[in-house]
């Protein structure tokens, strides 16, 4: 669909999105990819980095082999860089760590040794250029996002219906609220762009009740939209049932099963999109090459449900759906944040 030309509007959008990370002149900045990175974006990270000034150098690895039973999507937890210490090494010691792996360092094991001297990370999603100059962060946005982590970390519980039939009851009680609003401007911080979303990972055991993805609604492992139902019976975090009829279920229920893990039928993270710049229709425009969907997670007013691991609850698995869900009411101690989909009070 695309041509990768280097267009100079794609420039400035990088260097935009870095001087919101305060990256200055003299700063060390490492560019970390993998053979099978989206070169385009890695390139123009280069381009606009040595703009600002930066000392840059490239950590490059090759992407590792296959060793799943199904393919890994979106996850989060890029298993590039596969503990070596003296790539560790060099990240923890830069300013800012520019993240091109094709999953993501967010959720990745090597993270926290990365941050703990002081570095941050910018998790560039995998998307084409193309996405990212629609979703370049807007600074309007944080104050919000912001908020709405405060109001889910002060929360003792979580509500969520919708008409279709959810009705979810999770118990938030001494759960830190976290939040990305698209860009890191301080030691230690992380972000991702796109970004706009707020969310929690819940302690083990507090997850129960129904959780039903409409027509519409979509799964982001799979790029696809539902056309048909699928009701999950949630117990004590864990996907006990998964009833539907149509391809949707099925395709839900061979790659879960595939894992042969039962932690890849537990909850992951819980939180809903802020970001009124996104689109929930973006998949229909794009082919499935061009995006990660990491723009479906934060569209404004969607409930997101994801299973697989959760540190919180001392979970582990590369098993992992992001699940975003429109049209949900979301409850934090009675106090509803999502109403049927739109964002409410402060963080409309």
């Amino acid at each position: 669909m695309f041509s990768d030309r280097l267009e100079a509007k794609w420039i400035d959008m990088f260097v935009s999105v870095f001087e919101l990370c305060k990256v200055k002149s003299g700063d060390t900045a490492a560019i970390l990819s993998e053979t099978q990175s989206r070169e385009i974006n890695v390139h123009l990270a280069e381009l606009a980095l040595y703009r600002l000034g930066a000392k840059v150098f490239h950590v490059q690895l090759t992407t590792p082999p296959q060793n799943t039973p199904v393919p890994v999507r979106s996850t989060g937890a890029s298993n590039a860089v596969q503990g070596i210490q003296p790539v560790i090494t060099a990240l923890a010691s830069s300013t800012i760590v520019v993240d091109c792996t094709i999953e993501g360092m967010l959720h990745a094991p090597e993270l926290p040794h990365i941050l703990k001297e002081g570095a941050r990370l910018m998790m560039v999603s995998n998307e084409h250029p193309d996405v990212l100059e629609r979703l370049v962060p807007d600074p309007l946005l944080t104050p919000k996002v912001k908020a709405g982590i405060k109001m889910l970390s002060r929360a003792d519980f979580m509500t969520v219906q919708s008409d279709a039939g959810t009705d979810l009851k999770i118990d938030i009680t001494d759960t830190s609220g976290t939040g990305v609003w698209g860009y890191c401007d301080r030691p230690g911080n992380v972000a991702h762009w796109p970004g706009g979303l707020v969310l929690c990972f819940p302690k083990a055991g507090t997850v129960n009740g129904t959780l039903v993805m409409d027509v519409g609604d979509v799964n982001l492992t799979f790029k696809r939209y539902l056309e048909s139902p699928i009701t999950f019976q949630i117990e004590e975090d864990y996907v006990t049932h998964i009833a539907g009829s149509g391809v949707d279920a099925d395709l839900f229920r061979e790659y879960i099963s595939a894992w042969g893990d039962r932690e890849a039928y537990a909850v992951s993270h819980v939180g809903w999109g802020m970001n009124q710049a996104a689109r929930w229709d973006a998949l229909t425009m794009y082919d499935k090459q061009d995006i990660n969907g990491t723009e479906l997670r934060a569209f404004a007013g969607n409930f997101l449900y994801s299973t697989g691991a959760n540190e919180a609850a001392k979970r582990y698995t590369l098993g992992h759906f992001d699940l975003p869900l429109r049209h949900c009411t979301i409850g934090l101690d009675g106090i509803v944040v999502v109403e049927n989909g739109r964002l409410q009070g402060d963080l409309s």
